[in-house]
C-alpha cells in the first residue's frame, strides 16, 4: 500500500512541475556585499549550486612583505548556475545582494560569455579588468596626446576604437583612432 501512494504522490509531483525553460539551469550574475565574493560562492557551492568566482592572481605589496593573493576578476560579482525557482535559495545565501537582471527578473547569462571568462582564467595569461566600451558611449580622454577630449567612442569591437569629437554647430565631426588605456572617466564630465 506505501509503494502505491508513493507513485501516486511521485505522478502527481511530476505533472506539478514546471516543465521547459525553468527546469533547466542557466548562469546568471550574482551581486555580493563588498569584498563577499568568496564568501558567498563558498556559500552557494555548499548549497549544491554551481558557483563560479572569475579571479587572477596579482602581487600585494605591503610595508613589511610582498604576496601573490587572488582577486576577484569583476569585484562585487559572481556568477551561479541555477534553475529560476531556486532564486529564493540563492538571495537567502549569506554574502548575496542580489541576481543581476530587469527589475525582478534575473537574466540568464550566456555559456559562451561564461566559456570564455573560464578559458581566459585556465590559459593563464595576466588578465586585467577593462571598462566596458561599446559604440555610441561617451567618454572622458585623460592620457596620451589627446587628454582632456571628450567624445564618442565607434568602432568599439575591432582592434583600438575610434574617438569621435563633434562640433554641433558645424555639424561636422572628426574621428581619431586611440588607445584603450587613454580612456579616463565613462561618464560624462564637464569640459
Amino acid at each position: 500500500m506505501f509503494t502505491i501512494q508513493y507513485h501516486r504522490l511521485f505522478d502527481f509531483v511530476l505533472r506539478l512541475r514546471p516543465s521547459g525553460e525553468s527546469m533547466n539551469t542557466a548562469w546568471f550574475g550574482i551581486r555580493v556585499k563588498s569584498r563577499s565574493e568568496a564568501r558567498a560562492a563558498d556559500e552557494l557551492s555548499m548549497r549544491g549550486f554551481e558557483a563560479f568566482l572569475p579571479a587572477r592572481r596579482i602581487k600585494r605589496r605591503w610595508s613589511d612583505r610582498t604576496k601573490a593573493v587572488d582577486e576577484p576578476l569583476f569585484p562585487g560579482y559572481l556568477f551561479c548556475r541555477f534553475r529560476r525557482p531556486d532564486r529564493l535559495r540563492i538571495l537567502n545565501s549569506p554574502g548575496v545582494a542580489y541576481i543581476v537582471g530587469f527589475g525582478d527578473t534575473p537574466i540568464p547569462i550566456s555559456d559562451t560569455e561564461i566559456g570564455a571568462i573560464k578559458t581566459m582564467i585556465a590559459s593563464k595569461v595576466m588578465l586585467t579588468p577593462w571598462p566596458y566600451l561599446q559604440a555610441g558611449q561617451r567618454v572622458w580622454i585623460d592620457r596620451g596626446p589627446l587628454a582632456g577630449l571628450e567624445g564618442l567612442i565607434v568602432e568599439a569591437k575591432r582592434g583600438n576604437p575610434r574617438l569621435v569629437v563633434s562640433v554641433n554647430l558645424l555639424q561636422r565631426s572628426v574621428a581619431a583612432e586611440i588607445e584603450r588605456d587613454w580612456i579616463g572617466s565613462l561618464k560624462y564630465s564637464p569640459g
